[in-house]
């Protein structure tokens, strides 16, 4: 009988782990969106540490890849390699580009997805469509929908936080007929892409990031599309790996001692004034 007495202990310590794991679940949905992409971030790489790792002789580093090349110059050989570090950009990249699918919950096989992302030699090129399906800007103007302020937000964080410098474009189809004479395709796709400078600024990025804004009317449509497809209305982020920007030090001030000290030495006298100066005066002839 003692034996078959202690099942209800398993059972009940199941319970209250599911128990537990629920209420987890509950907390974390509560919170701001920046706890849970940080949450979401350390679930992808948990092996990522904060602190530097030492141990006796010689540093280890747990966040950087290992050197398997079995290459003669490595990060240990007191050199760093291009390779690696193009390597490591590459695979940085890469994570970076699944995590804007994953913030903005898109599906990266889709077809027609209305965000495309793509790594380039120095960072990301991000696309962002303007299709009747899922419309990035208010009928024929530069107001972001709702849909496109979200993702300007989402964009805005990552942005920020990996301090990308940014080239923003703006794109139109062919063939659009608008309100008045005077607004063109072209007032349209810098006042688009302008309106995506400025969603950017206003939630995260700072204005030194942004290289530069530019409206394309319909001259560059997407390859192999018609000049009349709606995907050619789109707004794309140029993406380029940047330096965190450091406060430049405070000046010291000039020490009084460093000053050159004042002499009561008399300025010199040019030679010709010299000379005219010492040149006896002629006597009045009477």
């Amino acid at each position: 009988m003692a034996g078959k007495g202690g099942a209800w202990k398993v059972a009940f310590a199941d319970f209250m782990t599911a128990m537990m794991a629920f209420f987890l679940v509950m907390w974390l949905t509560s919170q701001d969106k920046e706890i849970l992409i940080a949450t979401s971030k350390y679930f992808q790489n948990p092996f990522t540490s904060p602190m530097e790792q030492k141990s006796g002789l010689l540093n280890f580093d747990s966040n950087k890849p290992a050197n398997t090349s079995g290459g003669d110059k490595g990060e240990t050989g007191g050199g760093k390699s291009s390779t690696s570090a193009n390597t490591i950009d590459l695979q940085f990249l890469n994570s970076v580009a699944k995590d804007v699918y994953k913030m903005l919950n898109l599906d990266e096989s889709l077809a027609d997805k209305p965000i495309e992302v793509q790594v380039t030699s120095d960072g990301l090129r991000i696309t962002l469509y303007d299709r009747a399906k899922q419309p990035l800007f208010e009928d024929m103007s530069a107001q972001l929908t709702k849909w496109g302020d979200f993702a300007m937000q989402s964009l805005a964080w990552m942005i920020e936080r990996n301090h990308f410098n940014i080239v923003i474009e703006g794109h139109t189809r062919a063939g659009l007929v608008l309100t008045s004479v005077d607004y063109t395709p072209w007032e349209l796709s810098a006042d688009r892409a302008n309106s995506a400078r400025r969603a950017l600024v206003r939630y995260a990025v700072d204005n030194g990031q942004i290289e530069r804004v530019t409206g394309y009317a319909d001259t560059r449509p997407v390859p192999l599309m018609a000049p009349e497809s709606p995907s050619n209305q789109r707004v794309t982020l140029s993406l380029r790996l940047g330096k965190k920007r450091e406060p430049e030090p405070a000046k010291k001030p000039a020490s009084p001692a460093a000053a050159p000290a004042a002499t009561n030495t008399p300025a010199t006298v040019p030679k010709s004034e010299s000379a005219a100066s010492e040149k006896p005066k002629a006597k009045p002839t009477h």
